[in-house]
């Protein structure tokens, strides 16, 4: 294949172009907000999580307790209904008396076990609001932690973004000034080479391979028409002469 001498150093110029692309990329999957993110997020999901079971619980124990004082209010209102009685003198039998003041005293008994229950659901109640009020402050701090994340890491892709919407636009130019079948070759031997697909020749070294040429090579290039389109004979990249070939 031949090529004007130009033409093979515009391809430097394409494959210069290429390696930004390819370390802007790398540089975008890399930003260091995308695992800060990552990690904020798997730690608002586990306190959400945590939040969900402690307002479970609050509203569990709400109605526990609500339960638990219509239970007291029921025997509180039982034991009033038989004291009205004795009060009224209304039970003349002593029989019936009897059983009326053991039944007060029974259900004052109760009252009292009832109340205890009532204290024990009030304070798991409080604990579950005071660990739903902890919660709630923890993921509104960890959530104001991802959002400012994600403001940097999106200020941060918009400038990579323009770099690399401006080096592509600026390759499309480079490539469109560059022979067809050039071009063709390079993309093939980009692909197949780690992303290099022409090296220049300096001081009788490939930059592609970092292999000096040894004399045969170089004596082999010297004799080698300007327009000729050179390979490494190591790694069969494009190699590109310039005035600094050491030739």
């Amino acid at each position: 294949m031949n090529a004007a001498p130009a033409d093979q150093i515009r391809l430097l110029d394409v494959q210069a172009l290429d390696v930004r692309l390819s370390q802007l990329a790398h540089k975008h999957r890399s930003l260091p907000e995308h695992a800060e993110i990552e990690s904020l997020t798997k730690d608002l999901s586990q306190l959400r999580d945590l939040l969900v079971a402690a307002q479970t619980e609050e509203s569990d124990t709400a109605r526990e307790q609500t339960k638990a004082e219509q239970d007291v209010d029921q025997v509180r209102q039982r034991a009033a209904r038989d004291q009205q009685r004795l009060d009224s003198g209304a039970v003349s039998s002593p029989k019936d008396l009897e059983n009326i003041q053991k039944e007060i005293v029974s259900l004052a008994r109760r009252q009292g076990d009832l109340e205890d229950v009532v204290l024990e659901v009030m304070e798991r109640r409080e604990s579950a609001q005071e660990r739903a009020a902890e919660l709630t402050a923890r993921v509104s701090a960890v959530q104001a932690k991802v959002d400012d994340a994600t403001a940097r890491r999106d200020a941060a892709t918009g400038e990579l973004d323009a770099e690399i919407e401006k080096a592509t636009k600026e390759r499309e130019l480079v490539v469109a000034s560059v022979p067809a079948d050039l071009v063709k070759l390079y993309e093939k031997l980009r692909t197949q080479s780690g992303g290099v697909g022409a090296a220049r020749l300096y001081q009788r070294r490939c930059e592609g391979c970092q292999l000096e040429l040894n004399i045969t090579e170089v004596m082999e290039v010297r004799a080698a028409a300007p327009d000729a389109v050179l390979r490494c004979e190591n790694c069969r990249r494009i190699l590109v002469r310039t005035s600094d070939s050491g030739l």
